[in-house]
């Protein structure tokens, strides 16, 4: 082998070292690069679905083409100066187009349906809501859902804040956003080591409804129903508490559960 040979492959190794490629590109997360016309993969489905939500219709096919590129510009103009006009979507730009979504889908007035989603199956069994906002689990409730409901009971009135209760517990943010407040109430439970976001909780555990959780997620927003009630950010502007009693539209969301549970 030449020299040039061997000194190509050093530097083959080397920026193999210095810049790994990602062991699950097609599920690469929103944020992780800068994205423009020509991308491709998970991150660009996100972009056009977030998009969407925010009122900026997108098809989503997850190809970044010159489509995207106007949709883009449009939702950038709308956040000027914060955003440069470029069609270009940066990492730090990211952020804000993830609050935009959070904030529409919280904005969103739950279904006015008395019977909750994915309840247990006898009424005995389904959680209540006492007059300090906690949920109170029912005696009959696997020791798991009794700690999910039990972590989650320490941060029902926390406000809401985008990126909070991503971190590692024990240490409790000042706010919860949609999934921070999910993953809280698992970990409580030992149902996950780390914090996931509704991209991740959409893929979580075992298809379907459970029969004492059920995990409702899609790209731009979570919640999930334990013994009855329904655990969700969007919930906590009407009654000061994430706990509610009422349904909300389910449409579009992928619907999971913890195993066994």
């Amino acid at each position: 082998m030449s020299r040039r040979t061997l000194a190509a492959a050093a530097l083959a190794t080397a920026g193999a070292a210095l810049f790994p490629i990602p062991a699950d590109a097609a599920h690469r997360g929103l944020g992780t690069r800068t994205l423009a016309e020509g991308a491709k993969g998970w991150d660009v489905r996100v972009l056009q679905d977030f998009l969407t939500r925010t009122g900026v219709g997108t098809p989503i096919d997850g190809r970044f083409g010159s489509a995207t590129r106007v949709k883009l510009r449009t939702w950038e103009r709308r956040k000027a100066p914060l955003t440069r006009v470029d069609g270009r979507l940066s990492r730090a730009e990211a952020p804000l187009l993830r609050q935009d979504v959070e904030a529409a889908e919280a904005s969103r007035a739950p279904a006015p349906a008395p019977a909750p989603a994915a309840a247990p199956a006898s009424a005995g069994e389904q959680a209540t809501i006492a007059a300090d906002g906690k949920a109170v689990a029912p005696a009959s409730a696997p020791e798991p859902v009794k700690a999910m409901i039990a972590a989650a009971n320490a941060i029902h009135a926390k406000p809401y804040r985008y990126g909070g209760g991503h971190s590692a517990p024990p240490n409790r943010d000042s706010g919860y956003d949609c999934s921070g407040s999910m993953s809280y109430a698992m970990q409580g439970a030992d149902l996950l080591d780390t914090a996931l976001d509704s991209s991740g909780f959409a893929r979580y555990g075992d298809s379907g409804p459970g029969q004492w959780v059920t995990i409702y997620a899609n790209a731009g927003h979570s919640y999930m129903v334990i013994a009855g009630l329904r655990f969700d950010t969007s919930g906590r502007k009407d009654a000061g508490s994430r706990w509610q009693t009422m349904a909300r539209p389910s449409a579009g969301y992928s619907v999971r559960h913890p195993p066994g549970l």
